[in-house]
């Protein structure tokens, strides 16, 4: 039984000489990101979802909405879904309003709208590009114009297919802001095809890996990059993702104190006591001590519990769970096998945390209750 706030997906197909085999079900909400390498069956999942690829054989189930399975199967035009790809692919003849209206068009009726333009005007920030031609607008003004575009049909769901990869990193960083504000403001689940786990890290909550057109793990993002079986914590980028709730502020040095499950973290950055903010930590970020360090530089030395560990040539992966009995938020920790045998270090022990840098993720504020 398919629960009614999921997305259930499973596609089987040769595609030329590619092995499709892929399944997964993740929530109804959220943003859902496909990450894997390159040419690894991302956007081939995607076009199943949309319709735009039948699967030999496949089954499609959006919010106990059947779209595929072994008797039916309904097209493209007849699923509710928006659709960001690459590149904007605007019309030039149009303007920026028409473009976006244009999204509108064979839409629901007027009355039934769930979002409409003032409220896409103002989440992507368009109301200054309204009257302008297409063929005047940045790389990243163009691609808020498609992804607004998208919204105006009314979708079920939002399947945006690595819309950032075409536009260089300072345009990244311009649009990132709009799409966390997308997810904090609608109740639209986002499918998100990315290759750059920067900003699945920013964005997702829900992570589907994939390798050579198979699905090898799906489930909560914090959840998989502290999974040891799988080849995100053995990459050399190796980190985890916390989100916590902004308690206090230290406008003398800059700090916000940041309580996250089962600890507290010092952290660069303003903001309001109340804001939610998402921080990043990697994995050689993060030494670990049988006793608490006095007279340290390093702000943030938490109470930690050795959870399990695993060799990988001459260095040890460490997942760490915050809190003296363990509790709380998971970490991750690369050090030296020689540092875990000198110390003597073992699964279950209780430790200290030490982490020597932090990376905000969210500028703006997260506008979700914390759990």
């Amino acid at each position: 039984m398919i629960p009614m706030d999921t997305i259930h997906a499973s596609f089987r197909d040769t595609v030329g000489g590619f092995e499709l085999d892929a399944a997964f079900t993740v929530p109804g909400r959220g943003v859902t990101a496909l990450f894997g390498h390159s040419g690894c069956g991302k956007t081939t999942v995607l076009r199943c979802l949309a319709g735009l690829h039948r699967a030999a054989h496949g089954t499609c189930v959006v919010g106990g909405d059947v779209w595929q399975d072994a008797g039916a199967f309904r097209p493209a035009h007849q699923r509710p879904v928006g659709y960001v790809f690459q590149e904007a692919s605007l019309f030039p003849h149009l303007s920026v309003r028409e473009n976006l209206l244009y999204g509108a068009r064979g839409a629901m009726p007027l009355a039934d709208w769930r979002i409409d333009l003032d409220e896409v005007v103002t989440l992507l920030g368009l109301s200054s590009l309204l009257d302008r031609s297409p063929v005047k607008l940045s790389g990243g003004e163009r691609q808020r114009v498609a992804i607004g575009r998208a919204l105006l049909a009314q979708p079920r769901i939002l399947l945006m297919d690595e819309p950032l990869s075409a536009l260089d990193r300072p345009t990244r960083d311009e649009i990132l802001p709009f799409l966390e504000r997308l997810q904090n403001s609608l109740e639209l689940p986002i499918m998100y095809v990315s290759h750059d786990l920067a900003e699945v890290e920013r964005l997702a909550d829900t992570l589907v890996l994939m390798e050579k057109g198979r699905v090898i793990a799906s489930g909560p993002l914090v959840e998989l990059q502290s999974d040891l079986g799988l080849p995100l914590v053995a990459a050399r980028e190796a980190a985890v993702r916390l989100e916590g709730v902004v308690v206090n502020i230290d406008s003398t040095y800059g700090l916000m104190q940041l309580d996250v499950a089962g600890g507290a973290l010092l952290v660069h950055g303003s903001a309001q006591p109340g804001d939610m903010k998402r921080v990043r930590i990697g994995a050689t970020d993060i030494s670990i001590a049988k006793v608490r360090p006095h007279a340290s530089s390093i702000l943030n030395i938490l109470p930690a519990r050795i959870v399990t560990s695993q060799p990988i040539v001459h260095d040890m992966n460490v997942v760490l769970a915050l809190g003296e009995d363990g509790g709380g938020a998971k970490l991750v920790a690369r050090i030296t096998r020689r540092s875990w045998d000198e110390l003597g270090l073992a699964d279950g022990m209780g430790v200290f945390a030490q982490v020597k840098g932090i990376s905000l993720l969210s500028f703006g504020a997260l506008q979700r209750k914390r759990p």
